[in-house]
C-alpha cells in the first residue's frame, strides 16, 4: 500500500496546491472587476499623505498601467515567492502586518479547536453512558449550541468572567484566561457539529454485533468505549474537524471584535474600511491555504486510521457505490 498511498498523496497535494492558485486567481478577478478604481482613490487620499513620487512606484510596483492579464501575472508571481505586496494604507509590507496580528488568531482558533474536540467528545461519552433520560436531554445540546450565535456566548462570557468577577481586563485580552474565554465562545458552536456526528456514529457501532460480543465477555461500559467505540467512531470527525477550520477562521473575526483582540479579525475591518485592497486579499489567501492544507491533511491521515481503505494507483476502491467524489477515501465495510 506503500506505493499507492505516495501516488495518492501527490495527487492529493498538487489538487491542494492548484486550489489554493484558483482561490488566488478568483479573488484577484473579483477585485479588478470591481466598480471604480479603488486602488487610485486610497493612494490619492490626502489623509493618506502619499507624494506623487510615492504613487508612481506603488503604480508601478502592481503594474496598475499594465493589462489585467500582466497584473494577474506579476501578483501571481509575487504570491508565490512570498511576497504579499505592500499596504495601500500604512505603506507597510503585508507580510509584516500579518505576521503581527496572525499568531494572537492561531492562538485563539488552536484553543477553541481544542475546546470544541474536547467538549464534543464529554458530550458523546455523557450521552452514551449517562442514564436514558439525561442522555436524551443531552442529545438536545448539539442543537442547542448551533442555535446560539457565538457572539451572544461571547458577550455573556465577557459580562460573567471580566465585568463580574473581574478575572480578567478587557483592556488585556491576550492573557491565557482571556484567551480560554474567548475561546470558549468560539468553540461552542463548533463542538456542536462534531457532537452530532460522534453521537450518530457511536449509536451505530453500539448496535454491531463486535460490541454485543464484547458486552456478553462482561466488558465494561468504560472499556468497551475508549477500546472499541471510540476509534471507528471518530473516524468520520476527523473529516468534520477539518471542515469546521473554515468556521473557526470567520468565526474567530467576530470573536476578536467581542473580546478586543488584535488579530486578523481587526485587521480586515480596518484594511475593508480603508479599501485596503492589497490587505484584503492576502488574508483571503492564507486563509484559503489554511483551510486546504487542514483538509489535505485530513484526507492524508483517513488511510492511515483506517485499515479498510484501499487505494489503488492513487485513486481509493473497494466500494461498490458510485461516488462523485473521486478524491476523499472512502471506508469499505467489512465483517468485523
Amino acid at each position: 500500500m506503500s506505493s499507492d498511498y505516495a501516488r495518492y498523496a501527490v495527487r492529493r497535494v498538487l489538487q491542494a496546491a492548484v486550489v489554493v492558485l484558483l482561490a488566488y486567481v478568483f479573488t484577484f478577478v473579483v477585485i479588478s472587476v470591481l466598480p471604480g478604481d479603488p486602488v487610485s482613490n486610497t493612494l490619492r487620499n490626502p489623509e493618506n499623505g502619499f507624494t506623487e513620487d510615492e504613487i508612481t512606484r506603488i503604480i508601478a510596483y502592481y503594474g496598475l498601467d499594465q493589462p489585467v492579464y500582466v497584473q494577474l501575472w506579476e501578483s501571481l508571481t509575487r504570491f508565490l515567492s512570498g511576497d504579499l505586496g505592500v499596504s495601500l494604507r500604512s505603506n507597510l509590507p503585508v507580510s509584516q502586518m500579518l505576521g503581527d496580528v496572525l499568531p494572537s488568531t492561531l492562538r485563539l482558533a488552536g484553543t477553541a479547536l481544542v475546546v470544541a474536540v474536547v467538549l464534543a467528545f464529554a458530550l458523546a461519552f455523557a450521552v452514551q453512558y449517562l442514564p436514558p433520560r439525561l442522555g436524551q436531554v443531552l442529545r438536545s445540546f448539539p442543537s442547542l449550541f448551533l442555535s446560539v450565535p457565538n457572539f451572544i456566548v461571547g458577550l455573556l462570557l465577557l459580562q460573567v468572567f471580566s465585568f463580574q468577577l473581574g478575572l480578567f481586563r478587557v483592556i488585556d485580552s491576550e492573557t491565557p484566561l482571556a484567551t480560554f474565554v474567548a475561546a470558549v465562545a468560539l468553540g461552542i458552536p463548533v463542538s456542536a457539529q462534531i457532537a452530532e456526528v460522534l453521537i450518530a456514529n457511536l449509536d451505530h457501532e453500539s448496535r454491531q454485533e463486535y460490541a454485543a460480543v464484547a458486552r456478553s465477555r462482561g466488558l465494561g461500559r468504560v472499556r468497551l468505549f475508549w477500546k472499541h467505540l471510540l476509534k471507528p467512531s471518530s473516524l468520520p470527525v476527523v473529516t468534520v474537524i477539518a471542515l469546521t477550520v473554515g468556521e473557526l477562521l470567520g468565526g474567530s473575526l467576530i470573536t476578536e471584535a467581542i473580546f478586543g483582540r488584535a488579530g486578523v479579525g481587526s485587521l480586515v475591518q480596518r484594511s475593508v474600511s480603508t479599501q485596503d485592497l492589497p490587505v484584503l486579499q492576502a488574508v483571503v489567501a492564507l486563509a484559503a491555504v489554511v483551510f486546504v492544507v487542514v483538509n489535505l491533511l485530513a484526507d492524508l491521515l483517513y488511510p492511515l486510521l483506517d485499515p479498510r481503505v484501499r487505494l489503488d494507483g492513487g485513486r481509493r476502491t473497494g466500494s461498490t457505490t458510485p461516488t462523485t467524489d473521486p478524491v476523499r477515501p472512502q471506508r469499505e465495510v467489512v465483517a468485523p
